[in-house]
């Protein structure tokens, strides 16, 4: 391990050298063989803005293929050149709308493998800048390739390389702010007192807060007497925070050497804005990255790739976003102020003169016996924490020209050796807090005494804890063999091995993905298709005798657009039809290792006592063997349909999808007899088999629209993704057939059916029995679905999609208009037919809970016939807060996220400067929520608050 960190810093200091070292000479090599292309780069339009070689060809599974040969199933983007008008903060922003078949996953599959350059990364370590090319491979032609792991489809990420170009020096600068959208809106402590006396009453209990002591709390006279705090008031927090990003890029090269470097530095601030989180809040990161391909001679060319980032979390040692939604605004106030103290007090003054922790000079630090320590408190004088991310990549790779032992032959090999840690640094110190005793007896509220709670202390030691680390090696080798006979017949094929090893700490068995692979492709005149991707995969998961499998899949393509009823068509420019079909075997979703084998258990098993007094310890076995578990299988057939109309007017992508996971791997009780399994002791005979079967199926779509109209270019790009699951077999025995999870959404929302409120005693009386707790008017009632005067799980029912893996819909609307050197893109995102519950502690509102807006709509007697919240309880309300469709809400949204609006300093400002490009642009993000539940969609609760983004950058080229 040490030699492969030697070699990484080598080859990534290798890479940030070597365009400064070898520019001079590069420079002039590449304007003595590139005189063309320079001139070329002249001739470019003024509002041209690209950077980077324009890309024909998309990146598949271990290749790349040519756009006009691409077949269905794989969508992908230029994330380099979009970024020219679509500036973006992390890599996949927006891509649900701009690339059909993904939604945040992919068909509707979540756990998608994400491939940097070919090898298993984390998506949130690469930043937009970096990219080149954005490829979704959805089908199953498309990712067999990859094996078992693949098997949820694959986001393919593509870096930027270098060029055979003069050397270019791009330099990208953004601020912005980060505003809040919307606070959760909580009860003050007046009113909370008022209705908590309320829900004492509806539970029979007597008031607890006299109603002078709720007009002290309203009056709001002395805050710290009588504390109403508001954790979300601009005491606490600031309107914004910012947001900062500087990126320098290098590239260039020749015939024999290209490069390209990235260097990149953000930070973003926090809304805290008080204590240790004025300065110790927020975050940045520092990156690197160097990409280099060298061709050293006619057979054999290289490249070396090295990537490092530097990440740092600064924080402070509480939750403030979830005490803000918890901790009821009476409690105690958060500082104490010396002032108040009564003059004669020299016992409380010298308490409060010695304490460590005088804020701001005037105040100590409020609490109570039951709130020693509080948010407030730690933020002060807790200390603070900083969490340290590094990463390391490596990878390199080798390609052979093997021409001259047989033509269109070539090697090519990958390894790639990844390795990331984290840690916690904090310093915790210790404080005290105190609380006020009171007195009014002068006319004035005064201070008489101080109860102080807790310690000063700051140890000053650094302590060091969650400690993670992460290794990746990955590695691949394939024979390619790619050739056209008499210029009409294209042959292709790859032979290949694949594979990559994760491993995590505190976690015994690394991540394994191995396989085999054989691609071979054949095209007529690009005008018939057909390519057969096949793997062999492996797996330590399955017994020994079936650890390996192999993965068949086909395509087929015709593109009807060359044959002679359409070669001449004035309306048709493309069109092709494709169809796919295959199956994988995965272990993606065996959950853990040797499920296959039976096991007896000692450490959780049970103690008998015998006539003695003695104590015997059991061994419980809790599953049985299994000696013919396989893999589950995807199997799937798609169709797929692209062209392009009107001389380029209209161009269109279609795919639909049918897809089966079959032998889903459960242990299912419901199989096997009863007596293999008992309660106590705990015992069970069952195996795991191969039994559960899921179903998939939908389509995707996009379309963009190329029109100009005077002086103005247009580009309307509209892109759509549906799908729809099914539970098609299960391992199921319910009485009834409605709680059968067959033929149901694989993300069902099951509950209870409402018929709003018991309005009396008698209507409780007259209904059926409820068994989730005493209820009295004001309560939730629900349909007995079953008919047996008992309302219990029995009577839940299937309520909609819940739309975990994605919206069923999602659709994408981009518009581009361009007018001169001035440039408008509108970025737009619906999702629509998921449905979700109001079941935070927002809603669910009980107890000792803290009240928020919500209960104002509650029950009473007198608002029976408006009411749309239970009757407010002090007790445990388990009748009224269960899923049911009372706090069922429709997900459906369109969002804008995105306008920018971008403008290119005309060329001829630069011809001979030392800037050869600049532009400006101002951009929005997350600006607006359409939806009839917008208030809900845009709330967060117990976590930092959704925001907008403002934007400001200027790109230059040098």
């Amino acid at each position: 391990m040490k030699q492969i960190k030697i070699i990484s810093a080598l080859c990534l200091a290798v890479a940030l050298l070597l365009p400064a070292a070898g520019s001079a000479q590069t420079n002039r090599q590449a304007r003595k063989n590139n005189k063309s292309v320079n001139k070329n780069e002249e001739r470019q339009p003024q509002d041209t803005i690209f950077v980077m070689p324009q890309v024909d060809s998309v990146q598949v599974a271990f290749r790349k293929v040519a756009k006009r040969d691409l077949l269905g199933d794989v969508s992908a983007i230029n994330l380099s050149q979009m970024l020219e008008k679509n500036y973006t903060t992390s890599s996949l922003e927006g891509l649900d709308a701009l690339l059909p078949g993904f939604n945040g996953n992919i068909w509707g599959m979540g756990g998608y493998l994400v491939l940097v350059d070919g090898i298993p990364r984390d998506i949130n370590n690469i930043m937009p800048t970096e990219i080149d090319q954005v490829t979704v491979l959805k089908g199953v032609n498309a990712v067999a390739l990859y094996g078992s792991r693949a098997a949820k489809g694959v986001l393919y990420i593509t870096t930027k390389r270098g060029g055979n170009y003069e050397q270019k020096v791009n330099v990208r600068a953004n601020t912005g702010l980060n505003v809040p959208k919307s606070y959760p809106q909580f009860l003050g402590s007046a009113e909370y007192m008022t209705l908590y006396n309320e829900a004492r009453r509806n539970d029979g209990l007597p008031d607890l807060y006299t109603q002078q002591t709720i007009y002290n709390y309203a009056s709001g006279a002395n805050p710290y007497r009588y504390p109403n705090v508001d954790y979300y008031s601009s005491d606490y927090l600031r309107n914004s925070y910012g947001r900062n990003d500087l990126t320098a890029e290098i590239s260039g090269g020749n015939n024999r050497t290209r490069y390209y470097t990235n260097l990149g530095y953000w930070s973003i601030g926090s809304l805290l804005n008080f204590g240790e989180a004025v300065k110790n809040s927020g975050a940045n990161r520092f990156n690197v990255r160097g990409n280099i391909d060298v061709k050293l001679n006619k057979i054999i060319s290289l490249n070396v790739d090295a990537t490092a980032s530097f990440y740092t979390g600064k924080g402070v040692n509480t939750d403030y976003w979830g005490s803000a939604a918890t901790v009821r605004p009476y409690r105690f106030a958060p500082l104490i102020p010396i002032s108040m103290i009564e003059p004669g007090d020299v016992a409380s003054l010298a308490q409060a003169n010695n304490s460590n922790n005088i804020i701001n000079g005037s105040y100590l630090l409020g609490g109570s016996q039951l709130d020693q320590t509080n948010t407030f408190a730690s933020i002060y004088a807790g200390g603070y924490n900083r969490n340290v991310s590094r990463q390391f990549q490596f990878n390199t790779g080798i390609n052979f020209d093997l021409n001259s032992l047989m033509q269109g032959l070539s090697f090519k090999t990958m390894l790639a050796v990844d390795y990331s840690s984290a840690f916690n640094q904090s310093y915790n110190n210790t404080y005290s807090v105190y609380e006020a005793t009171w007195n009014n007896y002068a006319g004035i509220d005064q201070i008489s005494s101080l109860t102080k709670y807790g310690i000063d202390a700051r140890s000053g030691v650094q302590n060091v804890s969650g400690s993670a680390y992460r290794q990746t090696i990955s590695f691949s080798g394939q024979f390619n063999y790619a050739r056209t006979f008499k210029q009409k017949h294209n042959v292709t094929g790859s032979l290949l091995g694949y594979g990559f090893n994760i491993s995590e700490s505190s976690v015994y068995h690394a991540t394994n993905n191995a396989n085999l692979g054989l691609q071979l492709g054949y095209n007529y005149d690009h005008r018939y298709y057909a390519d057969f991707s096949g793997a062999y995969v492996y797996s330590a998961k399955l017994p020994i005798a079936n650890r390996g499998a192999f993965s068949p899949t086909l395509s087929l393509g015709w593109r009807l657009s060359e044959e002679a009823f359409l070669k001449n068509s004035e309306i048709v420019d493309q069109l092709k039809v494709t169809a796919s079909a295959g199956i994988l075997n995965t272990d993606l979703d065996i959950n853990n290792y040797n499920l296959y084998q039976g096991y007896f258990t000692y450490n959780d098993a049970a103690w008998y006592s015998w006539r003695d007094g003695g104590l015997v310890h059991t061994f419980d076995r809790r599953r049985g063997d299994n000696p013919n578990l396989k893999f589950p299988q995807r199997r799937e057939i798609n169709i797929g349909l692209e062209g392009s109309f009107y001389k380029n007017l209209i161009n269109f992508t279609a795919s639909a999808f049918f897809s089966q996971m079959r032998g889903n791997v459960v242990q299912p009780g419901v199989l096997y007899p009863s007596y293999l399994t008992t309660g106590f002791p705990v015992y069970s005979d069952i195996p795991f088999v191969n039994y559960d079967n899921d179903q998939r199926r939908g389509f995707d779509f996009g379309i963009r629209m190329n029109k100009r109209t005077g002086e103005i270019d247009w580009t309307l790009g509209v892109t759509g993704t549906y799908y729809d699951t099914k539970a098609t077999k299960r391992a199921e025995s319910y009485q009834f057939d409605y709680l059968n999870r067959t033929g149901k959404p694989l993300d069902a929302l099951w509950g209870l059916q409402s018929m709003g409120f018991f309005t009396s005693t008698a209507d409780i009386a007259a209904s059926p029995a409820q068994s989730f707790g005493q209820v009295k008017p004001g309560d939730l009632k629900y349909k007995d679905q079953n008919g047996d005067g008992i309302i219990d799980t029995r009577d839940e029912v299937y309520l909609g999609k819940g739309g975990w893996m994605g919206a069923p819909m999602t659709l994408g609307v981009n518009l581009t208009a361009k007018w001169k050197n001035l440039t408008l893109f509108v970025l737009g995102t619906g999702r629509y037919g998921a449905k979700a519950m109001k079941n935070s502690s927002y809603f669910w509102v009980d107890g000792e809970d803290k009240y928020s807006v919500v209960v104002r709509d509650r029950w009473t007697p007198e608002t029976q016939a408006t009411a749309t919240y239970p009757r407010l309880t002090t007790a445990n309300s388990d009748n009224n807060f269960r899923s049911s469709d009372f706090w069922l809400y429709s997900t459906n949204r369109f969002d804008l996220s995105k306008v920018q609006l971008s403008y290119q300093f005309p060329a001829n400002l630069f011809r001979n400067g030392f800037v050869r490009e600049l532009g400006i642009y101002a951009s929005g993000m997350n600006l607006l929520t359409i939806s009839p539940e917008r208030d809900i969609l845009e709330l967060n609760v117990n976590t930092s608050p959704q925001t907008r983004f403002y934007n400001l950058g200027v790109k230059a080229l040098f």
